[in-house]
């Protein structure tokens, strides 16, 4: 059984018992969370879709920890115009592990 979840802007496929990297979300370790934004539903036999979400539909998960990615650099430069310009970017992300699917 998997599930296609909408958050942040992204839409995930997640199982039971997978951990995912979700963008930043405003809970504490330990923090349980329901997503409602479910795509789809797949069982073994039958496939539900949304139009666009399916009604009553709820994938729960628990915050794992917050945390931010690697470093990103931005090196910008002109040649012969005495321009560079370097900075850097870590973004941000809560890893979330999937409990339950409930459709």
């Amino acid at each position: 059984m998997y599930a296609i979840i909408e958050t942040g802007g992204k839409q995930y496929r997640v199982q039971e018992g997978d951990s995912i990297r979700v963008e930043k979300l405003n809970f504490v370790d330990g923090d349980t969370i329901k997503f409602d934004k479910v795509l789809l539903v797949a069982n073994d036999s039958n496939l539900n879709v949304g139009k666009p979400y399916i009604d009553g539909a709820v994938v729960e998960a628990k915050v794992e920890k917050q945390g931010k990615n690697k470093k990103v650099v931005v090196f910008k430069y002109k040649p012969k115009k005495d321009y560079r310009n370097k900075k850097g970017h870590r973004q941000p992300y809560t890893q979330v592990k999937i409990e339950k699917i409930v459709c």
